[in-house]
């Protein structure tokens, strides 16, 4: 613990005590005060810091830092948030006046202060500070997602990008989503910071990444894209399917496979409600294409089940190994399936094929018999009765 000056002059107790509280802790006179005291010092006793710095001198502190242009006649108390090195994980710290000021002080700064980073920027370099900067100009609107924009990962592996710096297509994508926000905006938004792209933000991006659909319907693609979206948009754009994956992959995005030659059909069978309009049928790497959306697409086009597998597998889906389809589409499988939770990985039992017989009106032995040919195992050894059960309820 360092000894309180000598001087009993309350305003001497202020200015040498770390909290200017007029009690210890101390200063210690050994050591170098910051630039930042002697700015909060001359805040709260509304005083200019070349008098602060007169009576720390006065004091015995001989080592006080400075910045290389003169000190500002005045300070103001909300400077003093900005001076408070944001990157402090204890305490209270104070930028270094001989350093450069990172890109994060001046945005994180702005939003805790509500105030434009372009001011904040200027304030900090009335005060002696140099922004990493230099003349790089910055918005005048404040946005409080600005510091996750340059965070580039939230999880806590990531760095903060600063002046100047590149940032990755994925991480554009990454941030946008954190803030719930569109892709495009994140970028134009970097960009605005001084943050380099890989890219050349484009207002047709907005539609290449924004799912298709009305109010909470729509949504922004922050990874993959549905095929059925990339054939979509390129329709609308009237450009070719490969560039609209093209532009994507530059994007950020996992580049989709797209066909040669589109189909008259794909559209429709891409779409969940096969009516050539999102949401979109996504890829299901586990266990594969539904088969109840194939028989409704045969349906819908009029073609043959394994034709719209085939199809859709050109599509970058798949069927398990374990479905079988029938080579006609039928609505009463249709609506059988309906009634079934259970994937090609896992075993129908009892209890699954009673269900269903209560709700389709069919005889478990005719569920059991119809989803054995579907390809659903079923390992029971049980004998189903043919008696069948009262309708629980419909089903369309």
């Amino acid at each position: 613990m360092y000894q309180a000056p000598e001087s009993r002059d309350p305003y001497d107790l202020r200015v040498a005590s770390r909290e200017l509280n007029g009690r210890a802790p101390w200063l210690n006179p050994d050591h170098q005060v910051p630039y930042g005291h002697v700015l909060h010092a001359a805040a709260l006793l509304r005083c200019g810091p070349a008098a602060v710095v007169t009576r720390l001198t006065a004091l015995g502190h001989i080592d006080i830092q400075l910045p290389e242009a003169p000190v500002p006649d005045a300070v103001a108390p909300d400077d003093i948030p900005l001076i408070r090195d944001v990157s402090a994980e204890y305490g209270v710290s104070w930028l270094d006046v001989g350093k450069p000021v990172p890109l994060r002080q001046v945005l994180e700064a702005a939003g805790q202060a509500g105030r434009g980073p372009a001011d904040v920027a200027r304030r900090l370099t009335d005060l002696g500070f140099r922004p990493g900067g230099g003349d790089r100009s910055l918005p005048g609107t404040a946005h409080r997602g600005d510091p996750v924009l340059i965070n580039t990962d939230r999880g806590g592996y990531g760095r903060w990008l600063d002046w100047g710096d590149e940032i990755r297509a994925h991480q554009v994508l990454s941030a946008a989503r954190e803030l719930r926000c569109s892709p495009y905006a994140a970028a134009v938004r970097l960009m605005a910071l001084a943050i380099r792209l890989p890219f050349t933000p484009e207002p047709t991006d907005e539609l290449l990444l924004k799912s298709s659909g009305e109010g909470s319907a729509a949504r922004w693609l922050y990874w993959e894209p549905p095929l059925g979206h990339v054939l979509a948009v390129a329709q609308e754009l009237g450009r070719p399917p490969v560039e609209i994956a093209a532009r994507l992959e530059e994007l950020g995005c996992v580049r989709p496979v797209v066909p040669e030659t589109p189909d008259a059909d794909d559209l429709t069978i891409l779409s969940e409600q096969l009516n050539g309009r999102g949401p979109w049928l996504g890829r299901n790497t586990v266990v594969g294409l539904s088969v109840t959306h194939i028989l409704r697409a045969a349906l819908a086009t009029g073609r043959s089940p394994a034709d719209i597998a085939e199809r859709l597998a050109e599509l970058g889906h798949w069927l398990h190994e374990n479905a079988k389809l029938p080579a006609v589409a039928d609505a009463a499988d249709i609506r059988l399936l309906a009634t079934v939770d259970r994937s090609f990985l896992d075993d129908v039992h009892l209890e699954h094929v009673l269900r269903s017989a209560s709700l389709t009106g069919r005889s478990p032995a005719d569920v059991a018999a119809r989803l054995t040919a579907l390809g659903h195992r079923l390992p029971d050894e049980v004998t189903y009765p043919e008696v069948r059960p009262e309708v629980r309820g419909s089903l369309t």
